[in-house]
């Protein structure tokens, strides 16, 4: 089928109504068979495409010749087992091999004489293969089912799961959803991502939404005004792969999950990110100090916000130290609850509150691996990572982390965090930043958050005039673990030194 006949398809294809008096029962058979449609519509009718030209850039013609006269001897030898065809065989099989190692050596030479700045990293990545990918292998695992069962416990542990309101509600107050959040949604979506559990890539999505786009309108529209996010969008691949570099792999730590979730998901969370983003900065639930996730804010504004209270604070010969700190298995240790009290209490429009309530809530995730069940399992363990809300949430979730602190600064970029302190000597920033962890760790307690003592750095900056002087060795003492301060540290990406220069980083 070509694309006229496949765009009349599409533009005729229609969404059926939502059910009047609608459960989540209803709700969810109403979606998952309007989906399954719509993805067998695609699945049979989109056309397949060629091979690209660039699959094989070194073969020729000359190549095509003797590959007709190499299989051609090798038929009649296995059909007449002599010893004459046999030997015809060999030497077209010797020259047609010989010929496709010599057209690859030529194209590699031309293709590095030709090189170009743009092209010189695809030389190296051709160059240095790619080592072979590591299956889990965990300890105590003898079956595929057991492996499945240790990684689901190692990266999903069951915990209390949240209670969703048992009834749906309609929400008059929830703005009606718009053909232009769609089409803003869509345009963030990279067409190269993957394409989820069902296998239809945003590009595909796209397609759909410029021939007919009342498929993605009416699809999601019942899903926004009752504040509910159905089972058949809940369910997602996590595919397993291994952390180069490890000495051993029968660790499941040796290992790290990339979860796929359905693409007309993704789509609806991105909408829905976008109003509760707006909600969110209205109500002032979010600090001014965080970033990453956020429009506008990126790890290079927040890293200029440090350099800049550091030279400030600095001016009055004040002494400034600071301590970068990881929030462990931070969206992990989101709450499902407290997420929903905070919303609930900061003023978020009620329909978006329970929207995140069931989206967050009985979830399910199927492990992708060599010989994996293929069998999906329960996992609540607070947004899913892969998700485009899933940021935002946590962003709205640490924003009570926050506090002023006097002739300093704490600034963080998602799950990174880092704060300065200021006094007339060192020893007195030592102290001021052990009050400060305190009372961070206080505010962190309820919400269920910690914080990654091995990977937190302590530098004590200095001033131009300091830069003679000894370096002070005043160290910090968190949790039992001795942190001594650093000639350097690297903080998003960025690399930091005491007297501020550039020379660590580049």
């Amino acid at each position: 089928m070509d694309w006229e006949t496949l765009s009349l398809s599409i533009k005729d294809f229609q969404v059926p109504p939502a059910p009047q008096c609608p459960s989540p029962s209803k709700l969810d058979y109403w979606l998952a068979g309007s989906l399954d449609r719509l993805t067998v519509l695609l699945q049979e009718h989109t056309p397949v495409s060629s091979p690209s030209h660039h699959f094989k850039p070194w073969w020729s013609p000359h190549l095509i010749t003797l590959r007709r006269e190499f299989h051609k001897p090798s038929r009649m030898a296995r059909k007449h087992d002599t010893s004459a065809l046999r030997d015809v065989a060999s030497m077209s099989k010797a020259g047609y091999f010989k010929a496709i190692k010599g057209a690859k050596n030529k194209h590699w030479s031309s293709f590095l004489l030709d090189a170009t700045p743009q092209s010189l990293w695809t030389a190296k990545r051709l160059a240095y293969a790619r080592a072979p990918p590591r299956f889990p292998s965990p300890l105590g695992a003898e079956t595929p089912g057991q492996m499945n069962k240790i990684l689901l416990d190692y990266f999903f542990p069951l915990r209390e799961a949240f209670s969703p309101p048992p009834r749906l509600r309609h929400h008059r107050k929830a703005p009606a959803l718009r053909e232009e959040e769609l089409t803003a949604a869509l345009a963030k979506c990279s067409p190269w991502s993957a394409a989820g559990p069902a296998g239809i890539a945003y590009s595909t999505r796209k397609q759909v939404n410029t021939i007919n786009p009342a498929i993605l309108l009416r699809l999601p529209l019942p899903l926004v005004n009752l504040g509910y996010h159905p089972a058949s969008l809940k369910g997602s691949n996590g595919v397993v792969l291994d952390k180069p570099g490890k000495p051993s792999y029968q660790s499941s730590s040796c290992f790290r999950i990339i979860v796929l979730i359905h693409t007309i998901s993704k789509i609806l969370e991105r909408v829905i990110a976008s109003r509760l983003l707006q909600a969110a900065w209205a109500k002032g639930l979010l600090n001014s100090n965080q970033c990453g996730s956020l429009p506008g804010l990126s790890t290079y504004d927040a890293c200029l916000t440090l350099f800049n209270n550091v030279k400030t604070v600095q001016r009055p010969r004040l002494m400034v130290s600071f301590l970068f700190l990881d929030i462990k298995a931070g969206f992990d240790n989101v709450d499902n609850n407290t997420l929903a009290r905070i919303l609930r209490e900061g003023g978020v429009p009620p329909y978006l509150v329970s929207w995140v309530s069931s989206f967050l809530g009985k979830r399910s995730c199927t492990l992708v691996f060599q010989g994996a069940p293929g069998t999906p399992a329960p996992v609540n363990i607070g947004p899913p990572q892969g998700s485009p809300i899933s940021p935002l949430l946590f962003l709205l979730y640490i924003a009570l982390l926050y506090f002023r602190i006097p002739r300093g600064l704490m600034v963080s970029y998602v799950d990174d965090v880092e704060w300065t302190a200021t006094s007339l000597s060192y020893c007195g920033t030592i102290r001021h930043l052990l009050k400060l962890f305190e009372k961070l760790e206080a505010r962190a307690r309820p919400l269920g958050l910690s914080f990654s003592v091995l990977k937190t750095d302590l530098i004590h900056w200095r001033t131009p005039s300091q830069r003679h002087s000894l370096k002070c060795l005043a160290h910090i003492q968190i949790k039992e673990e001795l942190i001594r301060p650093r000639d350097s540290g690297r903080w998003l990406g960025y690399w930091f030194t005491p007297a501020l220069d550039s020379s660590a980083y580049f």
